[in-house]
């Protein structure tokens, strides 16, 4: 009897259920109270590591403190699929990091947007059309575009291996080494600062190096050490409220692993003058799941196994790695004149509620059942179909890749030197 994509999906589901609440201590059990001091401890720990970001900008590339700032906000993100990985969970490994990139990029860049706005209009009484980035936001823009040319080739080999763990960490590292040969931000802006970064890049070498180690240090030791018992409490919460483990798993975990990055982004994206740092710290994380993440799991995989062992991609697990990868060039497409704008940002939402809303819907008889068993298509089709508008109107001269422009001015600036 042939099964189908949704009860395919369904039970491969519910092993990280038992997974994340029974196997080897992985997700202790936990009070549903336990959530009232897990999340502000979340909420604190991205706060402070958003602090030392923005201190360290001044005194290192403001990409590279965010770059610092997503590895660090992801230390969730990368628990889960570690677990998933060394618990050879194959058929939940990419669904868990494609659902993952897609929220940042669907619901994450959105948000960006949407709270800057609301703030500009407050403060300005007129509306925000697009978010500005900085010229040397052109690095952040290339480096997601050369992490989704390798992310294409897995995709269509249909495997994830040592070797390409080691090609997808020498992306990142590239993208590193760029990051630190651009400038740092400029001393005049200090004062748009609040209190707390401004008196740290205020303070003496030794107080503010002491400082910005110890927001980053204690921020993301307070991730790392939080992030398993919010899951768990989270966890505890959805069964008493008899919502199924595996809707908890589908939809929950995504957006807690996330979390740190959404706080952070809303800081910045309030004070409207920094939502290009917001929107990069966002497009930092993606980077970095694209490469670091994607890449830890043949590592872990195969050190569970005892072996060099390649992760194989079913033809599922491939749709949902190509559905991801249509959303992260479009939104690539977006940025490439270097700037965000209200339509790009709609669309990016709209696409991914309409995906998101039609996931849990089973497929089978009826219009609901219908639109369920060809929503994901039909999306990834309007993702590649999109994007490749974006790139015919570039290419007639309608849009300018100012991304590419930028970065080649950078190159003979900074990087080349």
């Amino acid at each position: 009897m042939q099964t189908s994509s949704s009860d395919r999906r369904q039970q491969a589901i519910a092993p990280v259920c038992a997974l994340l609440v029974l196997s080897a201590g992985t997700i202790p059990p936990a009070s549903p109270t336990s959530v009232f001091w897990t999340a502000p401890s979340i909420l604190v720990a991205a706060m402070l590591i958003a602090w030392a970001a923005e201190s360290a900008q001044f005194f290192i590339a403001q990409g590279f403190a965010l770059a610092i700032l997503a590895w660090l906000q992801t230390l969730p993100e990368f628990a889960v699929e570690a677990v998933l990985a060394w618990r050879q969970q194959v058929p939940l490994l990419m669904a868990n990091l494609t659902g993952a990139l897609r929220l940042l990029t669907g619901l994450g860049w959105p948000m960006i947007y949407c709270t800057a706005a609301v703030f500009h209009r407050k403060r300005l009484k007129r509306p925000m059309l697009e978010i500005q980035l900085e010229d040397e936001h052109c690095v952040e823009v290339m480096g997601l575009l050369a992490a989704m040319m390798y992310a294409a080739i897995i995709c269509a080999k249909g495997s994830l291996t040592l070797a390409d763990a080691g090609v997808l960490i020498g992306i990142y590292a590239a993208y590193l080494l760029l990051l630190r040969r651009m400038p740092t931000e400029e001393a005049e802006n200090i004062e748009d600062l609040e209190l707390i970064p401004r008196t740290i890049v205020k303070a003496s070498k030794p107080v503010r190096i002491a400082a910005i180690t110890g927001l980053f240090v204690g921020g993301g030791a307070l991730i790392y050490f939080t992030a398993e018992p919010f899951l768990a409490s989270l966890l505890a919460v959805s069964a008493s409220l008899g919502v199924p483990n595996f809707i908890f798993v589908q939809w929950v975990a995504p957006f807690v692993s996330e979390f740190p990055e959404k706080v952070s982004a809303f800081y910045w994206a309030r004070t409207v003058d920094r939502a290009s740092t917001a929107l990069m710290n966002m497009v930092s994380s993606n980077i970095n799941q694209w490469t670091l993440l994607a890449a830890m799991l043949p590592i872990t995989y195969s050190l569970s196994r005892g072996v060099a062992s390649k992760i194989p991609l079913d033809g599922e697990q491939q749709f949902e790695l190509l559905m991801t990868l249509g959303q992260s060039l479009l939104g690539a497409m977006f940025l490439i004149d270097m700037r965000l704008k209200w339509w790009a940002a709609t669309g990016l939402f709209g696409l991914w509620v309409v995906q998101f809303a039609f996931s849990p819907v089973k497929p089978g008889p009826g219009v609901a059942g219908f639109l369920a068993e060809h929503m994901h298509r039909w999306v990834t089709l309007a993702y590649f179909a999109w994007s490749a508008v974006e790139i015919a109107r570039m290419l007639v001269g309608k849009r300018q890749p100012a991304a590419f422009r930028m970065f080649a001015v950078m190159w003979v600036r900074h990087i080349r030197r």
